[in-house]
This record gives structure tokens, sequence and C-alpha cells, in this order.
């Protein structure tokens, strides 16, 4: 302190602090300065305003590196409260940084950070009609549409969490008053979040929802969604649970360890005292349990056999149990379901007869009992049928997936039987053995889940793979019968009709409108079939059809549509020959290069982007090696 009471000015300091910062030495600076203070503003009201003044000093151009280093390295919102104060009323450059672009414009902030930002709001009853200011904010960004589908998830997750935060900041009366437009923003909200394609978004708005649900419905029935719960959904869940602050003051030289060592085994104690306690029943509910049916002899049933009953043995019996109504029959019923995929393979020619019937039986098959993998057990059917008589049964499968009177669900079945199918055609028989769809199990995803990348970035290093030669003495692996492909002749009937009518919309199937998940679906289809046909005849009419699909629909605005779209991308260039690309699609093959350009430089989804950049990677790679060819 200045001796004599003498007044002084820190705006030095405040200058010297703030051009610290905005050279990047916000981390040697506040990494030093941050503790310092933290322990001089515990007890000293002095220190304290020092504190502010420095902040508060600190010249607009200089306040938001300044703002950021102090909230990134507190250790808690109470320690920001007093460090601060009320910086964010009092100067209008603090308030943007904190209110709106630490929150709205960035998302690359730790969830430590976002507590300590909106805890610091909720401290003081002149900030918390900020806080009260976001969480508005937060929720009109949370419930668009349009910022739904043009930001990427990261900035989604980390909307919800400052939303979460908020939520668990306020107070009885000021829920009372924002009622209605937490239900208003939840309602809409929900129903955006739950429209997208990707799995991590819909769960992102299933939480927040029941999360504002919980709050403004404290009395009567709230809202509650069935999803399974991860990492990501448990932490978003516990951030509705405030961390108390630790307010009060400690004196200097008090040792908290030690009080909590002394308390901690008062812990113990009470519950060892709990679980100890005997419950003291009363005489009539000791004569009431005497008088049970326990002293009943129950019945020797250890020599109890299960009746099994008997499978069908021939396909048109399958048939007529499948289409059967009567209720005596559901044993029949499961284990006919249970056997039909091992009948079907045993009996190819007999299969052919009733091919097309038997598959529009089982796209329309119903559970009638609880089978246990009865999904599983109708696809592996279903594709036992298509490979056993692929032609007939591909055009009727296509053509349903464009008719009326299907559900969706049934429509993305059919994407996935034929997927499952043409991979199963296209991979050779092992040796001496029959293949079998339970045995095999698909290397590609439909759905590849949050990050689409990985399963392509898979294709592309198998690939790799099977053009390097090694030498090496390893083990000796099993050696693959010389046999053709049978996906060679039907990939046609399995492409061309999907590709066909994806732009007329029915009265109930609208592709290019609000059925996007089932466009993501088929665009993902698209890219396995043409990734599985390398190496067939058919491969160059379909790479070139592929790609003025992909031309088509290059600017959707669902992520996963586009993740599709490069996915076709990248089967393409892996399974046309690239004299072929060069020769037949040299104008698109430019404005595809210059597309994926911009995608990945613009587009906000990051799975997109790398989606992109391994594209561009894979044409340059195959640029070179046909430069290499000798002509």
């Amino acid at each position: 302190f200045i001796p004599g009471g003498l007044d002084c000015s820190i705006s030095f300091l405040s200058h010297v602090l703030g051009k610290v910062c905005i050279h990047g030495r916000q981390k040697e600076i506040l990494g030093v300065l941050v503790p310092r203070l933290t322990d001089l503003t515990k007890s000293d009201c002095i220190w304290q305003r020092i504190c502010c003044w420095l902040v508060e000093c600190v010249p607009d151009r200089w306040m938001e590196a300044v703002v950021l280093g102090f909230v990134q390295r507190v250790p808690g919102a109470d320690v920001l409260s007093r460090l601060l104060g009320s910086l964010v009323v009092k100067n209008k450059k603090a308030q943007f940084v904190v209110t709106q672009k630490m929150l709205l414009l960035q998302y690359g902030h730790t969830t430590t950070v976002l507590q300590n930002l909106l805890g610091y709001l909720s401290l003081d009853s002149l900030r918390r009609t900020l806080l009260l200011r976001v969480l508005q904010e937060l929720l009109e960004t949370w419930s668009s549409s349009s910022a739904v589908k043009h930001s990427p998830a990261e900035q989604q997750l980390y909307i919800s969490k400052a939303i979460l935060i908020c939520l668990s900041h306020l107070k009885e009366h000021e829920i009372e008053s924002c009622r209605q437009e937490l239900l208003t923003s939840m309602m809409e909200g929900v129903k955006c979040h739950l429209d997208s394609s990707l799995p991590q978004l819909r769960r992102l708005g299933m939480v927040v929802a029941e999360a504002i649900s919980l709050k403004i419905n404290t009395e009567g029935p709230v809202l509650k969604f069935e999803y399974e719960e991860d990492d990501e959904t448990r932490e978003l869940k516990s951030l509705l649970v405030q961390t108390p602050f630790c307010v009060v003051p400690s004196l200097p030289g008090d040792d908290r360890t030690e009080k909590a060592g002394v308390a901690l085994p008062l812990v113990p104690e009470s519950n060892e005292k709990f679980h100890t306690a005997a419950p003291v029943m009363p005489d009539e509910e000791l004569d009431a349990e005497l008088d049970s049916d326990d002293d009943l002899i129950p019945y020797d049933m250890s020599e109890d056999k299960e009746l099994k009953i008997k499978a069908p043995v021939y396909i048109r019996d399958c048939i007529e149990v499948l289409t059967g109504s009567r209720s005596e029959d559901v044993d029949k019923w499961e284990a006919t379901v249970k056997a039909l995929e091992t009948l079907v393979r045993k009996n190819p020619a007999a299969t052919r007869e009733v091919s097309v019937e038997l598959a529009k039986i089982l796209l329309h098959l119903e559970e009638k009992t609880c089978i246990e993998g009865f999904v599983e057990l109708r696809q592996r059917a279903q594709v036992a049928v298509l490979t056993t008589d692929p032609i007939p049964v591909a055009k009727y499968l296509t053509s349903q997936f464009y008719s009326l009177n299907y559900s969706l669900r049934q429509r993305m079945d059919i994407l996935d039987v034929l997927v499952l199918a043409a991979q199963e055609l296209s991979c050779p028989k092992f040796h001496g053995k029959t293949k079998h769809s339970g045995a095999q199990k698909p290397c590609i995803q439909l759905l590849p889940g949050s990050d689409s990348s990985k399963g392509w970035r898979r294709i592309v290093d198998e690939r790799i793979k099977s053009k390097t030669r090694r030498f090496d003495m390893g083990q000796s692996r099993v050696e693959l019968a010389s046999c053709p492909n049978e996906f060679n002749s039907v990939a046609g009937y399995f492409f061309f009709p999907l590709i066909q009518h994806f732009d007329r919309p029915l009265t109930t199937f609208d592709l290019l409108g609000e059925d996007h998940l089932v466009l993501g679906r088929l665009v993902h289809t698209l890219a396995i079939l043409m990734y599985l046909a390398v190496n067939t005849v058919a491969v160059t009419a379909m790479g070139k059809a592929l790609l003025e699909f992909v031309w088509t629909l290059r600017f959707h605005t669902d992520s996963y549509v586009r993740q599709g779209l490069l996915s076709c991308v990248s089967s393409l260039l892996l399974s046309v020959p690239m004299e072929r690309i060069l020769a037949d699609m040299t104008e698109e093959l430019l404005e595809t290069r210059s597309w994926l350009g911009d995608v990945m430089e613009k587009d906000p989804d990051g799975d997109c982007r790398r989606l992109a950049l391994q594209n561009l990677l894979l044409m340059e790679n195959l640029k070179k090696k046909l430069e290499a060819v000798p002509s």
C-alpha cells in the first residue's frame, strides 16, 4: 500500500495486463496472477476492489483476452465473482464476450469453463438478469431448425450443456415467470432435433427436453424418452445438479484437510449403525407369516420335458404356417421362423419356385410372439431368399421401395437386405465349405455411427493392403476357391432401380422432403453397392449414374446425407478403373474435385470435411499411379 493515504491509479497495470494477454501470454501471466489474487481476495474486501479496478481499466480492445483468461483459469465461479465483480454489468465489451461470444459464437471451451461462466452470472442479483437473457438466447438457437441443420454436432452439444447449467441455477420464481417461453422452446426444439438423421443430435434433444420438462412440471407428469445412455448422456444429466459454491471466506491458516479428516469417519459410523439395526416385527405379522402357503408340498417336476414342435421340412409348408392366422399354431410359427433360413439354403430349387412370394411374406411378416432375435431371423431369411434367386427377388424389393403403403422401417429393411445380399454374393466361397450368412459378418456397416469416415478409411486401408506385396514366412492362410463373382451379373438389378425414382414424391413418401433419414440410408446403400461392384461389367455405367446422383444432391442440408454422398465418391474412385473415369467422366471429375475442395474448407460437419479430404488425397494418389504406368 502507498503510505500516507495517498490515492493512486492502476490503469498502467491494467494496460500491461491487457497488452500481455492480447499477445498470447495469458498462461504465463495469469497462471501466476490468478492464484495470488484468489488468496488475497478470500477475506480482504480492499483487495477485491483493487482486483475489480484492475480488470475494469483494461481497454476494450484487450478486454476479451483478459476476461477469457480469467474465466479459463479460476478454480470456481465464486472466485471469478470475487475477481471480476460486476464487470459484465459495467462494461459492454465484457458483457458481449461473456453473454454472446463465449456461448453462441464459440464452442471449444470445456464444461468447467461453462460452469464458471454461468455460475458467475448467477451469483449476483444484477447479473441474474443477464443469466435469464442468456438462457433465452440459448433456447432460441437450440430450437432453431436452421441452426440444427447447419451447425456442427460439437456446437449443439456445447449449447445443450450451457442450457442445462443455466437451468440448474434457476430459482422457482424465475421459472414461474418464463414457464411459457420454456414450454414453447422445448416443443420446437425437440421436434427439430428428433427430425435429425444423426443419433447424437436426437439424443441431445431428448435429454434437454426431459430437463426442461422436469423444471417446468415439478408436480405433474414429465417427458420421458427411451434412449441408450452413454458417458455423454450421463455427463449432461449431471449438469442439472448444481455444485454448491464455497462463498464463505476462510481465514488464513485454516487447515481444511484436517477438518475433512475429522469429519470423514462420521459417515461410516452412521452407516454402520443404520445397517446393523434390525427391524422389529409385531407379533401379528409373525402369525401372518406362519399362516402362509409355505407348508404346502410342491409337485415333483424334475422329470418333465419341454415339448418340442417339429419345424416344417418343405418351403411351401413354411409359407402356409407364416400366412396362417390360427392361434394354436404359435409354437409351430416360432419353429418355422427359426428354421426358415437353413431350409431355404438347403433347397434352392424349391425356393426359386416361390421366391418372390416368400420375399413378399417376409417383408410384411410381423412378430406374433416374443421371439429372441426376431428381426435378425427375418432379415437372415430375406437375405437367403435374395441370394438364392437374385434377379426376380431384387426386382420385387427395389420396386417395393418406391411403392405406396409402406412404412419407413420397411423401406430401410429393404435397403439392409439388399446390402447384405450383395456382400454375400460378391464374396468368394471358402474352399470345401458352403457359405452361410450366420457365419459371415458384414465388414461395411450401413450405419457407421457418429464417425462415418472410419468405415471408408478401413476400405482404403484394405484396398492398399490388397495392392501391397509382402515377402514373409507367416502363418499359412485359407486358400479361396477360384470362382466367379456372383454379384457381377446381377449388380445392375440391385443398383439402377434404387437410383431412378428418388426425385418423385409419393403421398406418404418424400425422399427430398421430410423423409431425409431414408434418403441418407439410400445414399449409403448406393455407396456400398458401388464398392461391391468392383471388377464387374456394369461398374462404369453405375459410376457415371452415381456421379450424376451425387451432383444433384451435393448441397443437401442434412449432414448424414452429405456424408453418404462423399462416401459414394470414395466408392466410385475405388471401384471404377481410373482409365474409364478419365475417358468417360473427365468433366464431371473436375467439377467434383472443385466441390470437394469447397466441402473441405466450408462444411460445418467435421466428418464431411474429413471425407472430402480423403477423397482429394485418393484422387491425387490414383493420378500419380496412372502417370507412373508406362504408356
